[in-house]
């Protein structure tokens, strides 16, 4: 065996300098850039060519888009704004039908506070122990479901458009 591998020393590599002078030299040009890509005219320079770029592109953009628009037409597929359209009734849709819940839930409360309370039972009692008996109110003896409640009690409250609630 000879001394170098015995001794555990690296073989000679010819491109070792190379390979340290191309870090520093990448090490070096990327500082350059990160300051030369701080700075207010950089930023400046860019945002003309990016406006030029958009003004140029705008016609060639608003073809393309009447093109699509066709196509999808002959296809009978619909569009962007069909889609946006649609979005905007069902939205307007979902907040009646809010508005319509909620004047249901203050009739059915005006409801429950106007109806009169009776009692089960004849007011004389033939059990002369019992010492009195409270009447008790209709909703509190029989639970009556309707089908508004019922399904009210089922599903859970979807989210209100307006305000982002439950």
């Amino acid at each position: 065996m000879s001394e170098d591998q015995a001794g555990g020393s690296k073989p000679f590599d010819p491109f070792e300098q190379f390979r340290s002078m191309r870090d520093v030299y990448l090490d070096g040009m990327a500082k350059v850039m990160v300051d030369a890509v701080n700075t207010e005219a950089y930023a400046q320079a860019t945002g003309a060519m990016l406006e030029n770029s958009l003004t140029i592109s705008a016609p060639f953009r608003e073809a393309m888009e009447k093109s699509m628009l066709q196509v999808l037409q002959q296809l009978s597929l619909p569009s962007r704004q069909d889609f946006t359209a649609l979005a905007d009734r069902f939205t307007n849709l979902e907040m009646r039908l809010d508005d319509m819940d909620a004047k249901l839930d203050r009739i059915e409360k005006q409801t429950h506070a106007q109806q009169p309370f009776t009692t089960d039972e004849p007011a004389n009692a033939p059990d002369s122990n019992v010492k009195a008996q409270v009447a008790k109110p209709r909703a509190a003896r029989e639970p009556v479901a309707t089908n508004r409640v019922a399904k009210k009690q089922a599903k859970p409250r979807k989210r209100n458009a307006r305000n982002g609630t439950r």
